[in-house]
């Protein structure tokens, strides 16, 4: 059950940040409401999965998932562009949750 927790929690903070770039400054009040909602939606689950996980690689899965997924966002709703090093940097960032992980479970 933490995990579905986590996947939820990571969910929640992808659309959360989604949603901040539509705020345009918090002046667009729809997404600025699912902006709050979902980061405390988001903080929440987070808090019940570290009753179970442990800090480190909740965290480290939880950073990686959101950074990963709202890079795809961005460039597939508002079209941004992510040079050779971005994608590097976000291959680098996945790499560090498979270490993090694995020297967790160790």
């Amino acid at each position: 059950m933490p995990y579905v927790q986590l996947a939820i929690a990571i969910a929640c903070e992808i659309g959360a940040s989604s949603a901040l770039k539509a705020t345009h400054g918090f002046t667009v009040l729809a997404p600025s409401v699912a902006t709050v909602v979902l980061y405390g939606l988001s903080f929440y689950l987070f808090s019940l999965v570290l009753n179970v996980l442990d800090l480190a690689s909740a965290y480290a899965t939880w950073c990686a998932a959101g950074i990963v997924a709202t890079s795809a966002i961005s460039v597939l709703v508002f079209g941004d562009r992510l040079s050779p090093m971005m994608l590097v940097g976000l291959g680098l960032c996945v790499a560090g949750v498979v270490i993090v992980n694995l020297a967790s479970a160790s």
